[in-house]
């Protein structure tokens, strides 16, 4: 999970930033992103929790606390979800490919 992104990579997409009364459900439920894809979870304010999953229906293989002004990196095809852990809490994501490859070119979707 705390894998690095590649330095051939480009940030291509960004998601808006959400609030705990209005975040896509998805990102509270298991998911992930397609191979050749990195997501960054910045959070802004408060405090967010990712949980890693060995796989779709695996169990869960890490815990991380991402305080505000923190960052964490779920690689390519990686199960997780996240949870608000206050209020305030403020995060976005930023999607990361290859810069060569047709997932920048054609700017597309960050899941299969």
């Amino acid at each position: 999970m705390m894998n690095a992104i590649p330095t051939d990579y480009v940030n291509y997409k960004s998601t808006a930033v959400f609030e705990k009364d209005a975040v896509p459900k998805m990102f509270l439920h298991l998911h992930n992103t397609k191979a050749g894809v990195y997501g960054q979870i910045h959070v802004l304010s408060g405090e967010l929790k990712f949980y890693g999953f060995t796989d779709r229906r695996g169990e869960v293989e890490q815990e991380l606390v991402i305080a505000a002004g923190e960052t964490a990196i779920s690689p390519p095809q990686y199960w997780h979800k996240v949870e608000f852990l206050n209020a305030d809490t403020r995060f976005r994501v930023d999607f990361w490919a290859h810069k060569d490859s047709e997932i920048v070119a054609q700017n597309q979707s960050e899941r299969d």
